[in-house]
Protein backbone atom coordinates (compact mmCIF):
# COMPACT_ATOMS: atom_id res chain seq x y z
CA UNK A 1 0.00 0.00 0.00
CA UNK A 2 1.52 3.53 -0.76
CA UNK A 3 0.76 6.49 0.87
CA UNK A 4 1.97 9.75 0.44
CA UNK A 5 1.62 12.96 2.83
CA UNK A 6 1.95 15.88 1.47
CA UNK A 7 2.38 19.74 2.97
CA UNK A 8 1.70 22.62 1.49
CA UNK A 9 2.80 26.12 3.68
CA UNK A 10 3.45 29.61 2.96
CA UNK A 11 1.35 33.29 3.13
CA UNK A 12 -1.98 33.40 3.01
CA UNK A 13 -3.01 34.53 -1.12
CA UNK A 14 -0.36 32.24 -2.16
CA UNK A 15 -2.65 29.43 -3.18
CA UNK A 16 -1.61 26.64 -0.38
CA UNK A 17 -4.76 25.58 0.33
CA UNK A 18 -6.12 25.36 -3.44
CA UNK A 19 -2.90 23.64 -4.63
CA UNK A 20 -3.90 20.94 -1.38
CA UNK A 21 -7.39 20.51 -3.11
CA UNK A 22 -6.35 19.98 -6.51
CA UNK A 23 -3.76 17.29 -5.47
CA UNK A 24 -6.67 15.80 -2.96
CA UNK A 25 -8.98 15.52 -6.24
CA UNK A 26 -6.22 14.47 -8.34
CA UNK A 27 -6.16 11.48 -5.86
CA UNK A 28 -10.02 10.89 -5.66
CA UNK A 29 -10.35 11.06 -9.27
CA UNK A 30 -7.36 8.13 -9.60
CA UNK A 31 -9.27 6.25 -7.56
CA UNK A 32 -6.88 6.84 -4.02
CA UNK A 33 -8.36 7.46 -1.06
CA UNK A 34 -7.86 10.82 0.01
CA UNK A 35 -7.70 13.62 2.79
CA UNK A 36 -7.32 17.19 2.80
CA UNK A 37 -7.21 19.80 5.73
CA UNK A 38 -6.54 22.94 5.50
CA UNK A 39 -5.07 25.47 8.27
CA UNK A 40 -4.60 29.48 7.91
CA UNK A 41 -3.72 31.86 10.56
CA UNK A 42 -6.73 34.91 11.06
CA UNK A 43 -5.71 37.20 8.08
CA UNK A 44 -6.85 35.43 4.68
CA UNK A 45 -4.35 37.20 2.89
CA UNK A 46 -0.37 37.65 4.24
CA UNK A 47 -0.67 35.27 7.22
CA UNK A 48 0.15 31.98 7.31
CA UNK A 49 -1.76 29.38 5.94
CA UNK A 50 -0.92 25.60 5.26
CA UNK A 51 -2.69 22.31 3.81
CA UNK A 52 -2.24 18.70 4.44
CA UNK A 53 -3.16 16.12 1.77
CA UNK A 54 -2.85 12.40 2.17
CA UNK A 55 -3.28 10.64 -0.81
CA UNK A 56 -3.12 6.35 -0.34
CA UNK A 57 -3.80 3.38 -1.74
CA UNK A 58 -5.88 2.34 1.51
CA UNK A 59 -7.99 3.85 4.26
CA UNK A 60 -6.36 7.11 5.69
CA UNK A 61 -6.53 7.13 9.48
CA UNK A 62 -5.75 10.80 10.47
CA UNK A 63 -5.87 13.94 8.33
CA UNK A 64 -2.87 14.97 10.46
CA UNK A 65 0.61 15.01 8.71
CA UNK A 66 3.26 15.63 11.04
CA UNK A 67 5.97 13.91 9.15
CA UNK A 68 5.40 15.19 5.41
CA UNK A 69 6.73 12.88 3.14
CA UNK A 70 6.81 15.81 0.73
CA UNK A 71 7.15 19.73 2.10
CA UNK A 72 6.15 22.42 -0.58
CA UNK A 73 7.64 25.59 0.89
CA UNK A 74 6.15 29.04 -0.18
CA UNK A 75 8.19 31.06 1.73
CA UNK A 76 11.33 30.92 4.10
CA UNK A 77 9.22 30.99 7.85
CA UNK A 78 7.72 27.85 6.10
CA UNK A 79 10.99 26.07 5.37
CA UNK A 80 12.62 27.31 8.89
CA UNK A 81 9.02 25.82 10.62
CA UNK A 82 8.57 22.42 8.31
CA UNK A 83 12.24 21.50 7.11
CA UNK A 84 13.01 19.42 10.25
CA UNK A 85 9.50 17.60 9.86
CA UNK A 86 10.12 16.18 6.57
CA UNK A 87 10.76 12.12 6.68
CA UNK A 88 14.26 10.84 5.72
CA UNK A 89 14.28 10.27 2.46
CA UNK A 90 11.60 12.62 1.92
CA UNK A 91 10.86 15.29 -0.65
CA UNK A 92 11.58 19.38 0.03
CA UNK A 93 10.48 21.94 -3.10
CA UNK A 94 11.55 25.35 -2.54
CA UNK A 95 10.38 28.82 -4.01
CA UNK A 96 13.95 29.85 -4.31
CA UNK A 97 12.29 32.96 -5.62
CA UNK A 98 11.46 33.55 -1.82
CA UNK A 99 13.69 31.67 0.11
CA UNK A 100 17.49 32.68 0.02
CA UNK A 101 18.84 29.72 1.86
CA UNK A 102 19.36 25.57 0.92
CA UNK A 103 18.15 22.84 2.97
CA UNK A 104 20.21 22.23 5.70
CA UNK A 105 19.43 18.29 5.99
CA UNK A 106 21.04 15.98 3.28
CA UNK A 107 19.14 13.40 4.36
CA UNK A 108 15.96 14.11 2.17
CA UNK A 109 16.11 15.20 -1.81
CA UNK A 110 15.66 19.36 -2.10
CA UNK A 111 14.29 21.01 -5.19
CA UNK A 112 14.76 24.79 -5.64
CA UNK A 113 12.22 26.03 -8.16
CA UNK A 114 12.17 30.12 -8.94
CA UNK A 115 7.71 29.68 -9.21
CA UNK A 116 7.36 33.48 -8.24
CA UNK A 117 9.60 34.83 -10.59
CA UNK A 118 8.66 31.72 -13.55
CA UNK A 119 4.89 33.01 -12.44
CA UNK A 120 5.76 36.53 -13.30
CA UNK A 121 7.66 35.96 -16.55
CA UNK A 122 4.97 34.05 -17.63
CA UNK A 123 2.14 36.18 -17.18
CA UNK A 124 0.64 34.09 -14.25
CA UNK A 125 1.56 36.17 -11.24
CA UNK A 126 -0.73 34.32 -8.64
CA UNK A 127 0.09 31.04 -10.32
CA UNK A 128 3.29 29.87 -8.67
CA UNK A 129 1.83 27.13 -6.64
CA UNK A 130 1.14 25.41 -9.91
CA UNK A 131 3.96 25.92 -10.94
CA UNK A 132 5.93 24.18 -8.08
CA UNK A 133 2.91 21.35 -8.50
CA UNK A 134 3.60 20.39 -11.90
CA UNK A 135 7.46 20.42 -10.40
CA UNK A 136 6.49 17.60 -7.59
CA UNK A 137 4.03 15.66 -10.21
CA UNK A 138 6.91 15.51 -12.36
CA UNK A 139 9.83 14.36 -9.34
CA UNK A 140 7.20 11.90 -8.38
CA UNK A 141 5.92 10.47 -12.20
CA UNK A 142 2.25 11.14 -11.19
CA UNK A 143 1.48 13.70 -14.04
CA UNK A 144 -1.46 12.49 -16.27
CA UNK A 145 -2.90 14.60 -18.33
CA UNK A 146 -6.48 13.42 -18.17
CA UNK A 147 -6.42 13.22 -14.36
CA UNK A 148 -5.06 16.30 -13.85
CA UNK A 149 -7.15 18.16 -16.64
CA UNK A 150 -10.37 16.50 -14.03
CA UNK A 151 -8.88 18.17 -11.26
CA UNK A 152 -8.66 21.08 -12.69
CA UNK A 153 -12.22 21.02 -13.55
CA UNK A 154 -13.22 20.10 -10.02
CA UNK A 155 -10.97 22.76 -8.59
CA UNK A 156 -11.52 25.92 -10.76
CA UNK A 157 -15.60 27.01 -10.83
CA UNK A 158 -17.39 27.54 -13.94
CA UNK A 159 -17.43 31.45 -13.13
CA UNK A 160 -13.35 31.15 -14.10
CA UNK A 161 -13.41 28.29 -16.04
CA UNK A 162 -11.11 30.80 -18.24
CA UNK A 163 -8.54 30.40 -16.19
CA UNK A 164 -7.98 26.21 -16.50
CA UNK A 165 -6.00 26.67 -19.61
CA UNK A 166 -3.21 29.27 -17.61
CA UNK A 167 -3.28 26.24 -14.57
CA UNK A 168 -2.65 24.12 -17.13
CA UNK A 169 0.28 26.55 -18.45
CA UNK A 170 1.97 26.93 -15.04
CA UNK A 171 1.62 22.90 -14.32
CA UNK A 172 3.18 22.32 -17.89
CA UNK A 173 6.40 25.33 -16.98
CA UNK A 174 6.54 23.41 -13.39
CA UNK A 175 6.95 20.41 -15.13
CA UNK A 176 10.01 21.68 -17.43
CA UNK A 177 11.95 22.26 -14.14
Amino acid sequence: MKTTQFLFSGFGGQGILFAGKFLAYKGLIEGKQVSWLPSYGPEMRGGTASCSVIVSDGAVGSPIVSKPDVLVAMNLPSLDRFENAVVPGGMIFADSTLIGRKVARDDVKAFYVPATQLANENGYPTLANMILLGKILAELGEFDEDSVNAALSKVISAKHADMKEVNLNALHSGMAQ
